[in-house]
């Protein structure tokens, strides 16, 4: 008896490993995540982040990860202001996301895609839906590219009376992600 349940566990995690090894990842940590907060007759609030690290298995699960002290903006004293004071970057430097590409076949992409998971901005999950476009370049890279939308009050973001007239109620979240093939 005894050796009958060594022999399926044994058989078990030899398929668990097998699956990890010979499952297909894709990979970067050169994404591009840039958000637009903007109102318009007031000075543009947005910014870039441009070291984004994403990974997508061959099942269409995925996840991503980024440092919110990376975002860049065109204004210095407005960079510091969002680390500082809203984002609080020394106290939660990450922002991240894991979820799932519907119907993703790395074998046979097609146009559109939707993307379900959750965002989490300092230390708050929020559920995320949305369509995406996924695309073979021509250097036989993966393309992803999605837009999005979500509240800073929905991650406990403190807007200061005198400029919330300034910024969007909405933030859009833009996603342009070249994957490669993990080795």
């Amino acid at each position: 008896m005894m050796g009958t349940l060594k022999i399926k566990i044994t058989v078990l995690v030899f398929l668990f490993i097998t699956s990890l090894c010979f499952s297909q990842k894709l990979f970067t940590r050169t994404g591009i995540t840039e958000f637009k907060a903007s109102i318009d007759a007031f000075e543009a609030v947005e910014a870039i982040n441009k070291s984004t690290s994403v990974i997508v298995n061959s099942e269409g699960k995925i996840a991503a990860q980024l440092y919110i002290s990376a975002f860049s903006f065109k204004v210095a004293l407005m960079q510091e202001h969002f680390n500082e004071n809203y984002m609080e970057s020394d106290e939660f430097p990450k922002a991240n996301f894991k979820g799932t590409i519907e119907q993703f076949d790395i074998g046979v992409l097609k146009d559109s895609y939707i993307l379900k998971g959750s965002i989490t901005v300092k230390g708050i999950s929020k559920s995320i839906e949305t369509k995406v476009k996924i695309k073979k370049s021509a250097n036989d890279k993966i393309v992803l590219k999605g837009v999005f939308a979500v509240s800073p009050k929905d991650f406990n973001i403190k807007i200061p009376s005198i400029v919330r007239k300034k910024i969007a109620e909405h933030v859009t979240i833009s996603l342009d992600y070249e994957l490669s093939k993990k080795k």
